[in-house]
């Protein structure tokens, strides 16, 4: 076994992006005095799984449909490279797509309860979770392929995971969360826009029509800041219909690697020189969730 190959093809570093999600939904359930630990546990191990689960199948589902080419700039894939046989990494997405199933059973079964109706309602949901993680790229017409990673991301990381995991903790819905879940959604969005227009011409290539591939490498540019931009104001949105007090401010402190991640875009023109900024946007997400927490709180 390459263990080396296998931690790679996890791809750690999107890790903070997927935890940033349920620790959003977290802080939220905080605010309100209804946080349970045992559920922030249970969601984060779930969404782990969801999250290394997508990158196999990602690993294997773009070698398979050309995306990993020689033409891609980015880091080397371990299917696509050799390092990890195709069948091995199947077994491996079988493992990972029974464990998030497990684990997210495990925790509708200590929050809601099995045979309700809201355990049911987030059975689909997590069911259409490990769906979404497998047919990004994989499988015969992998909807990534179509465009359709943005909102798919957008409903997952965004409305899904914030707002579920508020629910699970709190077994009540609130319509101003909508407004974080926003900026936690469209920042995972800006992770997946770094990532496609670094391998603009390798999906161009492979007929992954990327929103970059579609609008070219300029709108795309123009469509980060958009993404970035509205994800704050929908946070500070949030945080002004609060009653003011010093706190509030710890959120300020989260534009400036927000501003350092849009001028990379607006500035780096390499594939070697964007893709340090994957993990930089990644980690800003989860570093804003912190710093928004604390403001709430």
């Amino acid at each position: 076994m390459n263990a080396k190959a296998w931690i790679s093809a996890f791809r750690l570093r999107t890790l903070p992006l997927a935890l940033a999600s349920i620790g959003m939904g977290s802080f939220l359930a905080a605010s309100h005095h209804q946080f349970r630990l045992d559920v922030l546990i249970w969601a984060s191990l779930t969404t782990i799984f969801l999250q290394v689960l997508s990158n196999l199948a990602n690993d294997y589902g773009d070698t398979v449909n050309g995306a990993d080419s020689t033409l891609r700039q980015g880091p080397t894939r371990a299917v696509q490279s050799g390092a990890i046989s195709m069948t091995a990494m199947k077994k491996a997405i079988g493992v990972l797509g029974v464990l998030s199933f497990v684990s997210g059973f495990m925790l509708l079964h200590i929050s809601v309860g099995i045979g309700s109706t809201a355990f049911y309602l987030f059975l689909a949901f997590g069911l259409a979770s490990i769906g979404a993680a497998y047919f990004y790229t994989a499988g015969k017409n992998p909807y990534g392929y179509a465009g359709l990673g943005d909102i798919a991301v957008l409903i997952f990381f965004g409305f899904l995971a914030v707002l579920g995991t508020y629910y699970l903790h709190t077994l009540s819905f609130n319509w101003l969360n909508v407004l974080p879940a926003i900026s936690m959604g469209l920042f995972a969005t800006a992770v997946l826009n770094v990532n496609n227009i670094r391998d603009i011409e390798s999906d161009k290539a492979a007929g992954k029509m990327s929103i970059p591939v579609r609008i070219g490498k300029k709108k795309a540019i123009v469509y980060h800041i958009v993404l970035l931009s509205i994800g704050i104001l929908a946070a500070f949105i949030y945080v002004y219909s609060l009653p003011f007090n010093l706190s509030r401010l710890w959120a300020l402190l989260a534009l400036w690697p927000l501003f350092s991640n849009a001028k990379a875009v607006l500035q780096k023109s390499s594939a070697q020189e964007l893709d340090p900024y994957l993990k930089q946007m990644a980690l800003t997400s989860l570093g804003f969730m912190v710093l928004f927490g604390m403001s709430i709180l």
